[in-house]
């Protein structure tokens, strides 16, 4: 055991890095370990990988739990050890939402201005908003939800991936590693480091299926791991500071939903400027918008997750 912790270090990172490993390599356990067939459609083939993310994700929380010296049968001490809670829902949907959507003020800029251009285009041909015009707008729109909810892409981006990898990689991981005597930062880095190596089989993926050369490939998955590594230490540093699963879970999906925030952009200098105000914005508010006691009715005068350094009081740790 070590000094700070009740779980040592070598025994919280062998179980992050076992998760990490457990989390990429089940994917391809369908067709290497059980020898089944090739699935006969792309979406057979995700609806597997889906089954294999969900059972990484469960063996993943049994894993941190039987690691983890929880002594309680309380469902909602053990669910609130791993963020999983049902109370302050809103502030951990909302204010995240509102704080991640500061980065993407270039891009939402740059959005707002094609839609005003568009409206300028249909307006110059002629086209009057009317009864019928907005009928029609809204059967697109409904037709183009009907179109992304069968879409097994859509499924992937925007709910297994988010909810399975916080899980695993937020929920069971952080806990482990915070009992395990790691200070807070520590751990704000080094849950994105195992983050970003369970996207290393991307590089395979890319190099073998796609024809890239090894050298743009490695471009490719370079600069996703970087930002794989910094959305991972934001998304740790949310969960770390609000002690909920939902406030990374939804910057997740916003970020996959906008993907890489608009830097530059040749249709106007302005996209800039507004991102580096969100940008700024964004530093200002970080530490005020995550603040603990928004987000938990008690934090005994603590300014850690979910009250870290009392919960051997909370559910009876044993102390070394």
């Amino acid at each position: 055991m070590e000094e700070n912790g009740v779980v040592s270090q070598a025994v919280a990172l062998v179980a992050c890095i076992a998760m990490a490993v457990f989390y990429v390599g089940i994917l391809y356990a369908p067709t290497v370990v059980l020898r089944l067939p090739p699935p006969p459609s792309f979406q057979t083939f995700m609806i597997r990988r889906f089954l294999c993310a969900v059972v990484s994700s469960f063996l993943s929380l049994l894993l941190s739990a039987l690691i983890l010296p929880v002594q309680t049968k309380k469902l909602r001490h053990i669910f609130g050890v791993f963020g999983i809670r049902g109370d302050h829902i809103w502030q951990a949907v909302v204010i995240p939402l509102c704080l991640t959507s500061l980065m993407y003020a270039g891009s939402m800029f740059l959005k707002c201005l094609l839609l005003l251009a568009s409206w300028r285009q249909r307006t110059n041909s002629g086209a009057v908003l009317s009864l019928d015009s907005c009928k029609c707008a809204l059967q697109r729109f409904l037709d183009w939800l009907s179109a992304i909810s069968s879409n097994v892409l859509v499924w992937r981006n925007y709910v297994v991936a988010p909810l399975t990898e916080e899980l695993v990689f937020r929920a069971c991981m952080i806990p482990l590693l915070l009992y395990g005597g790691f200070e807070t930062y520590s751990v704000i880095l080094l849950c994105p480091v195992f983050f970003s190596l369970a996207h290393l089989n991307h590089f395979v993926e890319i190099y073998t299926k796609q024809n890239y050369r090894i050298m743009k490939a490695v471009m490719v998955i370079g600069l996703q791991l970087c930002y794989t590594v910094v959305f991972g230490s934001y998304a740790s540093f949310l969960f770390i500071r609000t002690g909920h699963l939902i406030a990374p879970l939804v910057a997740h999906i916003y970020c996959n939903f906008m993907g890489l925030p608009v830097l530059y952009s040749q249709k106007s200098g302005f996209v800039s400027v507004t991102f580096i105000i969100g940008f700024l914005g964004f530093l200002w508010l970080l530490f005020p918008m995550t603040g603990p006691d928004l987000y938990n009715d008690r934090i005994d005068n603590c300014s850690c997750w979910q009250g870290y350094c009392t919960w051997s009081e909370r559910i009876r740790i044993p102390q070394t």
